[in-house]
């Protein structure tokens, strides 16, 4: 974890983007008080599915059954 002043950061604000890019973090002083954060974002890694049955498992049901709206729409109509 580095700690930087407001004025450190100013004159040298695109090196400490660097150094978070690469994963450090960078505490902002004022006065010797902290008073921000830098930190990296997390990157999400999209997950793989070995196979369609891992996919139709991830996959969480909403609502009614197709089935059951189907046959509801259809005694509407009669």
């Amino acid at each position: 974890m580095i700690k930087a002043g407001i004025k450190e950061m100013r004159k040298s604000f695109s090196e400490y983007i660097n150094r978070v890019q690469k994963g450090e973090e960078v505490i902002i002083t004022k006065r010797d008080e902290p008073v921000g954060k830098l930190v990296p974002v997390e990157k999400k890694i999209p997950s793989t599915l070995k196979s369609h049955k891992e996919l139709r498992k991830a996959i969480k049901p909403m609502g009614k059954p197709l089935s059951e709206v189907i046959l509801e729409s259809r005694e509407e109509r009669f």
